[in-house]
């Protein structure tokens, strides 16, 4: 129903950016709110970041409060997420996910890209 296209990620060095994309195409009428999770080696799957695309609210993980930004372009389907400072506890697979109205679970996942920072 909703499919997911993650796009971005790579290597950078300690205290460099990257930008990672989510494009949702569709039914995404149904879409309610997208997050970022992320998952690396050998721990679960955690939360990041996530927006809701009518009104825009957003809430972040306290890891990286203050230097990750996520952004809807409605418009375009896409959410972004803008990280900054990063660090090598920060290397993960990155998935967005988004969930529909109503209901906490999300449902439609992309394919993840890896980000790795290096020291």
């Amino acid at each position: 129903q909703v499919q997911l296209v993650e796009s971005g990620g790579g290597e950078v060095q300690a205290g460099g950016s990257l930008r990672l994309s989510c494009a949702a195409s569709g039914r995404t009428f149904i879409i309610y709110a997208t997050a970022w999770f992320r998952q690396a080696p050998g721990k679960e799957r955690e939360f990041v970041a996530n927006i809701v695309w009518n009104g825009g609210s957003t809430s972040y993980a306290d890891s990286v409060k203050g230097r990750f930004t996520i952004s809807r372009d409605n418009a375009k389907n896409t959410v972004y997420l803008q990280m900054s400072s990063l660090r090598p506890e920060d290397t993960a697979v990155y998935y967005c996910g988004s969930r529909g109205f109503g209901v906490t679970q999300y449902a439609y996942w992309g394919q993840g890209t890896q980000v790795t920072v290096s020291s």
